[in-house]
């Protein structure tokens, strides 16, 4: 239950301090010495506690919830920094697994009002800001830290981490962080620091030089996950993938059950397990049992979710934040192997993307529910709809999230398909719609 101070405050700072999610690139502030400035006055908290570092197109936010619930079950104190949140500020900073208490943002809001004020810092500093307090106070071992926007000048780009993970590169924010692949990854490479291990989840050969000459420069190991782990798919779905997982370095094996499923989490698991591999082979004891149980409980231990995320049977209902042209392609190529009747797709998305490009990969015998998430940076339903109409995707177009999920329930049969996407403010707006018709938010699988 929100307080009204909680409520009030919130208000304010969405009122007072630029958000990248909602207002796009005018809202970004360059450079890292807002947040260097934040946390001096408080102290340096991103040097109180270890951290691992997520960066990458996609994937960071999965390999992030991954590498925490592992750390909880070795025993670890976690802290957990993602962005942006589904239904609740909170979701952005959390400890083992529970959301930052709202009588914490108050407090904290209030103690450096005059900081604030006089620094004029984004919303995303503020918060980053926030979180590394917060950890700080609360003594965490480790604080599994996710890369906001690229890494160079991403705001968690100030803490020493014991090893930096990079998930993978792809076509996303072009018109902030380049527009070729070196371009991205040299962005991303950013985080990289001085004699500290990196762990490149995907290997390409555009990139692959970027970050091997970047962790020679600063004389930090660079590792691919290729040449970690070999997975081995022995049963995918919705809910859950089982692997066969080779250690390659020491030839030993072990089984793993993840409560995450989709094809593109198996890449995400090998990433993650390669950046656990290194805290391992350091001076951390993080045991088989605390691999196995981790990842069996990602989405209990860490309350992740978003991805793939089922919301209802008959028909069935499915929601994913994917939302550039790696993320998207792989959700979409995962559901249309799925054994339904009718696909229908609940689309929305922002006004700054690429759409021919995210418009090209949507399956065109689906049946289409146009939606404008409610964000100024939200594109007219409208727009969205004549746009896909010259892809040969077809359907109408509705006013919010909320009216186009009731449309598409009511027209779907109990043996069709239900998929809502192409933002993340659609599928948070899709979890507050369920939220409200439930009383209760859907509990993780």
């Amino acid at each position: 239950m929100k307080n009204r101070q909680y409520e009030e405050t919130l208000a304010q700072l969405y009122q007072m301090l630029p958000m990248y999610q909602r207002e796009g690139k005018k809202a970004m502030k360059k450079g890292l010495d807002n947040i260097l400035d934040l946390c001096w006055e408080m102290g340096l908290p991103q040097w109180k506690f270890n951290s691992i570092h997520v960066a990458g197109t996609n994937g960071k936010g999965s390999v992030s919830a991954m590498i925490a619930s592992v750390l909880q079950e070795a025993g670890f104190k976690v802290g957990m920094y993602t962005s942006p949140h589904l239904l609740e500020f909170t979701e952005r900073i959390r400890v083992n697994g529970k959301e930052i208490p709202q009588e914490d943002v108050v407090e904290f809001v209030d103690a450096y009002s005059s900081v604030i004020h006089r620094i004029e810092p984004s919303f995303f500093e503020l918060t980053v800001a926030m979180a590394f307090e917060y950890f700080a106070e609360q003594e965490v071992d480790f604080a599994v830290v996710e890369v906001g926007l690229g890494g160079r000048l991403d705001s968690t780009n100030i803490i020493r981490p014991e090893v930096s993970v990079i998930t993978n590169i792809s076509w996303d924010h072009m018109d902030i962080l380049g527009d070729t692949l070196p371009q991205i990854a040299l962005e991303k490479a950013g985080i990289i620091k001085p004699y500290t291990p990196v762990v490149i989840g995907e290997r390409k050969d555009e990139t692959a030089p970027v970050f091997i000459g970047k962790a020679h420069a600063l004389q930090a190991e660079a590792l691919f996950a290729d040449q970690i782990f070999e997975i081995q798919v022995t049963a995918l779905a919705l809910d859950q993938v089982d692997a066969t997982v080779l250690h390659i370095p020491s030839q030993a094996s072990m089984n793993i059950k993840m409560d995450l499923g989709g094809k593109y989490q198996v890449e995400n698991l090998r990433t993650a397990l390669s950046a656990l591999d290194v805290l391992r082979n350091d001076i951390w004891e993080i045991s088989q049992e605390a691999i196995v149980n981790g990842l069996q409980k990602v989405k209990r231990n860490t309350g992740f979710r978003g991805r793939m995320e089922r919301l209802q049977d008959k028909p069935l209902v499915i929601c994913d934040t994917a939302h550039n042209e790696a993320g998207l392609e792989s959700v979409i190529q995962y559901l249309i192997k799925q054994d339904y009747g009718q696909l229908h797709i609940v689309f929305g998305t922002v006004s700054d993307k690429d759409h021919q490009v995210i418009l090209k990969l949507l399956p065109k015998e689906a049946h289409y529910y146009f939606v404008k998430p409610q964000v100024p940076r939200g594109l007219n339903e409208l727009t969205l709809r004549l746009r896909a109409e010259v892809f040969d995707l077809h359907g109408n177009n509705y006013k919010d999230v909320a009216t186009g999920i009731e449309t598409a329930l009511n027209q779907a049969k109990t043996n069709d398909c239900i998929f809502i996407g192409g933002s993340t403010f659609v599928v948070a707006e899709a979890l507050m719609y369920w939220q409200s018709m439930t009383d209760t938010s859907p509990l993780p699988l």
